[in-house]
Formats: C-alpha cells, sequence, structure tokens
C-alpha cells in the first residue's frame, strides 16, 4: 500500500477488535521500521440494533481498546442504514478527541440482499449528523452510488465540520463493555481468584483441565462486584503461556466474564506478551519494573503501548522490592518520568503497586509496612500526575492464614486506610470483604494497632481476641481452599 502510493491506511469495517490491534500492531511496528508515519482511520461496524460489535463490543469499549493508536479519525461503517447508525455515532463523537466518520449503507438490504435506498433519502437520514455536529468525514458504504455520493457532498456543504472535544485524562479499559476510572471514582475491586499462585482451589482445576468450573470461579468474582479479574498461571508444573492462551480463548467465548477488562497477571514477559495477544478489549498488565534495568524496563513498556494495554509497575528495582516508604515513592518516580518523558506513555495507564508486604511476622522491621504503603501512596500522588495505585492486598494478613475471620478484618481496615489516602484499586475476594464500619469497635482498634504499629504488643493483643470476630461472608466460613 505504500509502495503504491496511499496518504492514508484505513482499518474498517471491523467487527472483531482483537483482529483490528493485530492490523494497529503491524502497521505502528512498520511504521517504526521503516522510520515513517502516515495517518491511520479506523472504522468499526456495528452489526445489529443491540449496538454492539459482531464480537459483543460497545461502542464506547471499542474505542478504549483502539485509542491508542491515536488514529486520525475513528468511525463507523457497514451493516446499518444512517437511521439505524445515528445513535452509535452520537456516542462516539461525545467521547473520542479525535476526528470522527460514518459510512453507512444506503439503508437496509431487502430480502434480495439488494439496497432499494434513495440518495435523496439516505441524504434526509444523514442530516441529524450533520445537524448535531457528530462528524469530520462522511461517506456511503454498501448500496451507494455515485448519486448517492454526489447527494451527500451537497449535504455536507452545508455544514461545518465537528470539534472534537476536549476530554479528560482517565484510564479507559474495557472488555466488551467499557471501565472509565475517573479520578474521583469509587474503589475498584480486581478479583484474585483465577490466581494458581494464590488459590489452591483454582491450581487444582486448571490441573486438572476443569476448565466449566475455572469458568464458573471467574462469573463468581464478578458477580460478587468485581470490576475486572486478575488471571495468573504462573506455577512450576503448568505449561504457564499455553494456560494464558487457553484460559483467556475460553472466557472470549462467555460474554458475561469477556464484558469486563482483564488484567494479565506473571513474572514471565513470554505469559504476558501471549495474553496481550489475546484480549479485544483494553485490559492491564501485571507487572513490569526496573528489576532487570532500564533497557527491558523501556522495551517491554513500548510493546504494552503497541498492544494497547494499561500496566502496573512494582516498586522493584536492581536494588530489589522497595520496603521503606522512601525507597518505593523513589523509585515510582524514577520509573514514571522514563515512562511518560521517554516512552510517551499515557501517565493516566502507568498504576503503580507500592508492594504490600506482611505485617505481624514476628519479625520487628515488618511491623512498619502497612505504615510504609500508606505512605507511598500519599507520596506517589502528590508527585505523580494521574498515575494510579493498586496492589495485592492479601499480602498484608499473609501470616494469618489459617484465621480466614481475622483475615478479612485486616483487609477491610487495611483497604480503608489505603483508599482514604488514594489507592485506586486492589486485587481483592471482593465476597469475603468485612464492611469497616460493621467491625466492632475493640477489633478494630486492635487491627489498627498492627497496622499502624501503634505499640509493641499490638499482635499479641489482637490474637488474643482473634477467635471473637465473626466472619461477615458465607464463603469465607465453609471455602477453606485459600
Amino acid at each position: 500500500l505504500i509502495d503504491g502510493g496511499v496518504d492514508i491506511i484505513m482499518v474498517e469495517t471491523v467487527f472483531d477488535t482483537l483482529n483490528a490491534k493485530a492490523a494497529l500492531f503491524a502497521i505502528d511496528a512498520f511504521f517504526t521500521k521503516h522510520d515513517i508515519s502516515y495517518p491511520v482511520m479506523i472504522s468499526g461496524t456495528i452489526t445489529d440494533l443491540s449496538g454492539r460489535t459482531l464480537s459483543g463490543q460497545t461502542t464506547t469499549a471499542f474505542w478504549h481498546s483502539l485509542r491508542h493508536a491515536n488514529p486520525l479519525s475513528i468511525g463507523l461503517n457497514c451493516a446499518l442504514g444512517a437511521e439505524q447508525l445515528l445513535p452509535y455515532i452520537h456516542e462516539l463523537s461525545t467521547i473520542a478527541d479525535t476526528y470522527t466518520s460514518a459510512h453507512p449503507n444506503a439503508g437496509l438490504p431487502n430480502e434480495l440482499g439488494e439496497y432499494d435506498q434513495s440518495p435523496q433519502a439516505m441524504v434526509s437520514y444523514l442530516r441529524p449528523f450533520l445537524e448535531q455536529d457528530l462528524l469530520n468525514i462522511i461517506g456511503g458504504c454498501c448500496g451507494t452510488t455515485p448519486a448517492h455520493i454526489a447527494a451527500i457532498t451537497n449535504l455536507a456543504s452545508e455544514f461545518t465540520p465537528r470539534q472534537p472535544p476536549r476530554v479528560a485524562r482517565a484510564c479507559r479499559l474495557s472488555g466488551l463493555e467499557d471501565l472509565t476510572i475517573h479520578p474521583d471514582h469509587l474503589f475498584i475491586n480486581v478479583g484474585e481468584r483465577t490466581n494458581v499462585t494464590g488459590s489452591k482451589k483454582f491450581l487444582r482445576l486448571i490441573k486438572n483441565k476443569e476448565y466449566a468450573q475455572t469458568l464458573a470461579i471467574a462469573l463468581e468474582q464478578i458477580e460478587h462486584g468485581a470490576q475486572m479479574i486478575d488471571i495468573n498461571m504462573d506455577e512450576g508444573l503448568l505449561d504457564s503461556t499455553e494456560e494464558m492462551v487457553h484460559f483467556l480463548n475460553l472466557i472470549a467465548m462467555e460474554p458475561a466474564i469477556a464484558r469486563v477488562p482483564i488484567m494479565i497477571d506473571s513474572s514471565k514477559w513470554e505469559v504476558i506478551e501471549a495474553g496481550l495477544k489475546c484480549l479485544q478489549g483494553k485490559g492491564i498488565v501485571n507487572s513490569i519494573s526496573l528489576k532487570e534495568g532500564e533497557a527491558e524496563f523501556i522495551q517491554h513498556a513500548k510493546l504494552i503501548k503497541r498492544y494497547g494495554a494499561a500496566t502496573i509497575v512494582m516498586a522493584f528495582d536492581e536494588q530489589g522490592q522497595a520496603d521503606t516508604a522512601q525507597r518505593k515513592i523513589e523509585i515510582c518516580q524514577r520509573a514514571y518520568n522514563i515512562l511518560v518523558n521517554q516512552v510517551d506513555f499515557a501517565p493516566e495507564d502507568i498504576i503503580f503497586d507500592p508492594n504490600i508486604f506482611a505485617i505481624a511476622t514476628g519479625i520487628e522491621a515488618h511491623n512498619q509496612y502497612a505504615v510504609d504503603y500508606f505512605e507511598a501512596i500519599s507520596g506517589i500522588k502528590a508527585n505523580l500526575p494521574h498515575a494510579m495505585v493498586s496492589g495485592g492486598v492479601s499480602n498484608v494478613s499473609f501470616s494469618f492464614r489459617g484465621n480466614n475471620a481475622l483475615r478479612e478484618a485486616i483487609h477491610s481496615a487495611f483497604l480503608y486506610e489505603a483508599v482514604k489516602r488514594g489507592m485506586d484499586m486492589g486485587i481483592v475476594n471482593a465476597a469475603q470483604l468485612t464492611i469497616y464500619e460493621d467491625m466492632p469497635a475493640d477489633i478494630k482498634q486492635k487491627v489498627e494497632d498492627v497496622l499502624f504499629n501503634h505499640h509493641p504488643n499490638a499482635t499479641e493483643a489482637l490474637l488474643e481476641v482473634a477467635h471473637n470476630i465473626q466472619s461477615s461472608t458465607k464463603e469465607s466460613t465453609i471455602d477453606l481452599s485459600w
């Protein structure tokens, strides 16, 4: 195409967004290899009046999945006539901070698959698009003729082009449906149970190839309030890449699960990249870090950007994991500067994990870990604009494994304090969170004494009353597979 003299590359009639992401990945890789740049247009296809693509995405989710390509325009074409396409173009025009396009069919096909809508009729249905200032580019698709295009041209001459809106910065994720994380959003629950390193039950099911039950676990998390799910297949006896790809492909066929964004969780880059190649929507990589130095960090970040994902960045550098608040903040600041200034990574797509470590382990230095995490949140929020904070919440209570009721209370109090300081999301079991306000005052005080390291005997005092803490969920009293 480039050798043939094209001026613009257009990825169009997109009914499967994963296919479009592959095309956009290839285009960007080609441009980078040859040190060239051409404008790219994208046009999706809403296949019926459900307002979704054939693979199930809503219009907004479609845009969130592809906006990383910074296209010249985003639009819709084919499948519908102008009359049916109007509400979806209206939706797209409101959210897209680039030019918008529409290429509708000449109405809907008749019983012979032919199009009967006249140029005059088509123009009458297109007029509201221009009157409502929804478009920059307008044309026709199936059934349109030179006469239709001439009539559309005459109509367009009566109007001025749309001015793209200024859209506030926000992390905009998607599965089949969109998830926008605004600065004033509520806490985002990331389901933790589809993780072979954290759930013996899930690991057993994966090893036994009992995938129907693993899908049931994923769905259960969403039904209990998880807005996305974390998937981890890192286990020595598994082919982690194969299991990640297989499970993600299974999820893609289950709309009730696929509607939420996916967090791909692995310590192995090859597993992460294999997972990214399966995501139709915009997900999150969990995680990258400076552990192996800046060169590898930059390489991975560039690929994540090209795949169209957000990323979690661990507070981990060449010297190891950060434990003190100062080290956590310093590493996150360094990573942020590299991502924003060298990689041109969107700051709203950066999510820091400043390391939640176990408290009350019997080692005095560990008693400060929760305080260090809280202080790191405050430092990140104060100094790294638009970046978010996450963490694996169950880590904080690891030393109390076997006492689910006590762990739930610790998680609830920890989250209450972390969210107050700006924690945006966390990997949790939403079904097993005790309501903070419902905790008995004496238990709450003893948990907070441990979290804030108020006195040397805080852990012992908490253990003395642990048996009085009652579980707030049925699952926590019967499911000890965790």
